[in-house]
């Protein structure tokens, strides 16, 4: 079973940047691209748990902060040749801006 939540809007988050959000299934970081497209990864990195959101955004990448593994935003999988995958879950940004994270059990 599945359930929406509004998180906040499109404007909450600095392009480039990120937030993160607390759910019943832990932190998740939410993330906004130059391109304004939003992404939800769970906010530990798979190599050594670093914390996703205080990462660098570029393109639809986002680099750990402590080991530079680059994690891609809509997969969450780890770039070559790392490996490893990030949970991550349906985010939809409306027309008005705001922002709704799916959570799945």
């Amino acid at each position: 079973m599945s359930q929406q939540i509004t998180i906040g809007t499109l404007n909450d988050i600095p392009q480039m940047g990120s937030t993160t959000v607390e759910t019943p299934n832990g932190r998740y970081a939410i993330f906004r691209t130059r391109d304004d497209a939003v992404f939800a990864l769970r906010d530990q990195c798979p190599h050594k748990e670093g914390p996703l959101s205080q990462g660098i955004v570029a393109g639809h990448t986002v680099t750990c902060p402590l080991h530079n593994w680059k994690i891609d935003l809509s997969s969450g999988e780890a770039q070559a040749p790392d490996e490893g995958c990030v949970n991550t879950l349906p985010l939809e940004a409306q027309a008005d801006g705001t922002l709704l994270l799916t959570l799945v059990d």
